[in-house]
């Protein structure tokens, strides 16, 4: 069965759903409508496996958000209102084509010991890719830096392409674990 199909027509408020999973469903950015953003009790938002390769800005709307599950979509950048979810603990965004943060990540306290950042198997600029191998840590320190936000800008005017997408499904993980 479709998980979406579980959901009531026009997708009105849902004053207390709290965790919704929708993986799996072949999503795209196309499949939300506009009051998908307006869920104001929503902690918990799983959309691994889908055909995601943008994410809406109203995302940033999400304000109580405390996970967002993105892996193995096709996720070629993030938006800046990502960092608008000050409450977000964890962020799985591995197994997508991003390679490079928006710099607004670095609002985000994704560090500490009851704090999950996933973020492997994209093809990361070379400097992020670094601070990855260093640890989570040193990645957000980074992105919080006027160099980043210097070679982000660049990055940003530059217009580069993605890499070319294929169906490669060595790349997709799995992950089944609902953090709480």
């Amino acid at each position: 069965m479709n998980r979406m199909s579980a959901l009531p027509q026009g997708f009105g408020p849902l004053p207390a759903l709290e965790i919704l999973d929708l993986s799996y469903n072949n999503l795209s950015e196309a499949s939300l409508p506009a009051s998908f953003f307006y869920i104001i009790t929503l902690r918990a938002l799983y959309l691994s496996e889908n055909n995601f390769k943008v994410l809406p800005p109203d995302i940033g709307k999400l304000n109580r958000l405390q996970i967002l599950c993105l892996r193995d979509n096709d996720l070629i950048s993030l938006p800046k209102e990502v960092g608008d979810l000050a409450q977000l603990k964890e962020l799985h965004i591995q197994g997508n084509w991003l390679s490079i943060l928006p710099p607004e990540l670095g609002n985000l306290d994704l560090t500490g010991p009851k704090h999950v950042f996933k973020a492997e198997n994209n093809p990361w600029v070379i400097p992020i890719a670094r601070q990855l191998e260093l640890g989570t840590s040193d990645v957000f320190e980074y992105i919080r830096s006027e160099t980043f936000k210097y070679m982000y800008d660049r990055h940003m005017q530059s217009s580069l392409e993605p890499p070319e997408m294929n169906s490669n499904e060595s790349k997709k993980t799995s992950c089944k674990t609902l953090a709480t």
